[in-house]
Protein backbone atom coordinates (compact mmCIF):
# COMPACT_ATOMS: atom_id res chain seq x y z
CA UNK A 1 0.00 0.00 0.00
CA UNK A 2 1.25 3.19 -1.03
CA UNK A 3 2.09 5.41 2.44
CA UNK A 4 0.79 8.91 0.00
CA UNK A 5 -3.00 6.99 -1.34
CA UNK A 6 -5.88 9.30 0.60
CA UNK A 7 -8.58 8.17 -1.12
CA UNK A 8 -10.93 9.98 1.37
CA UNK A 9 -8.90 13.37 1.04
CA UNK A 10 -10.42 15.95 -0.88
CA UNK A 11 -8.47 19.53 -0.95
CA UNK A 12 -10.06 23.15 -0.31
CA UNK A 13 -9.81 23.88 -3.68
CA UNK A 14 -11.76 20.51 -4.95
CA UNK A 15 -14.56 21.07 -2.14
CA UNK A 16 -15.02 24.76 -3.09
CA UNK A 17 -15.53 23.73 -6.77
CA UNK A 18 -18.38 20.90 -5.98
CA UNK A 19 -19.96 23.53 -3.88
CA UNK A 20 -19.81 25.93 -6.29
CA UNK A 21 -21.17 23.77 -9.10
CA UNK A 22 -23.65 22.35 -7.05
CA UNK A 23 -25.35 26.11 -6.15
CA UNK A 24 -25.34 27.07 -10.28
CA UNK A 25 -25.96 23.78 -11.70
CA UNK A 26 -25.81 26.24 -15.09
CA UNK A 27 -22.60 27.04 -14.67
CA UNK A 28 -20.85 24.29 -16.64
CA UNK A 29 -23.23 24.65 -19.50
CA UNK A 30 -22.65 29.27 -19.31
CA UNK A 31 -18.66 27.98 -19.68
CA UNK A 32 -19.15 25.28 -22.45
CA UNK A 33 -20.87 28.70 -24.18
CA UNK A 34 -17.99 31.42 -23.68
CA UNK A 35 -15.80 28.67 -25.13
CA UNK A 36 -17.54 28.08 -27.88
CA UNK A 37 -18.24 31.99 -28.56
CA UNK A 38 -14.55 32.60 -28.14
CA UNK A 39 -12.83 29.14 -30.01
CA UNK A 40 -15.31 27.81 -32.20
CA UNK A 41 -15.19 29.92 -35.43
CA UNK A 42 -15.76 28.88 -39.13
CA UNK A 43 -12.85 29.30 -41.21
CA UNK A 44 -12.90 30.59 -44.73
CA UNK A 45 -11.13 28.49 -46.22
CA UNK A 46 -10.67 30.55 -49.48
CA UNK A 47 -9.38 33.61 -47.34
CA UNK A 48 -6.82 31.96 -45.54
CA UNK A 49 -5.09 30.93 -48.80
CA UNK A 50 -5.27 33.98 -50.01
CA UNK A 51 -3.74 34.88 -46.54
CA UNK A 52 -0.90 32.29 -47.43
CA UNK A 53 -0.37 33.28 -51.01
CA UNK A 54 0.17 36.97 -50.15
CA UNK A 55 2.71 36.43 -47.31
CA UNK A 56 5.98 38.09 -47.96
CA UNK A 57 9.03 35.91 -47.21
CA UNK A 58 11.15 37.21 -44.23
CA UNK A 59 14.93 38.23 -45.10
CA UNK A 60 17.61 36.46 -43.49
CA UNK A 61 19.05 39.22 -41.58
CA UNK A 62 15.71 41.60 -40.93
CA UNK A 63 18.39 44.29 -38.69
CA UNK A 64 20.45 44.54 -41.68
CA UNK A 65 20.22 47.95 -43.57
CA UNK A 66 20.70 47.81 -47.17
CA UNK A 67 22.65 50.52 -48.70
CA UNK A 68 21.63 49.80 -52.10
Amino acid sequence: MNIFYRPQYQSEATLFIDQLKAENPQMEERQRQGLNLLWDKTVDRAAWLGFRRARVEQKPYVYQTHSQ
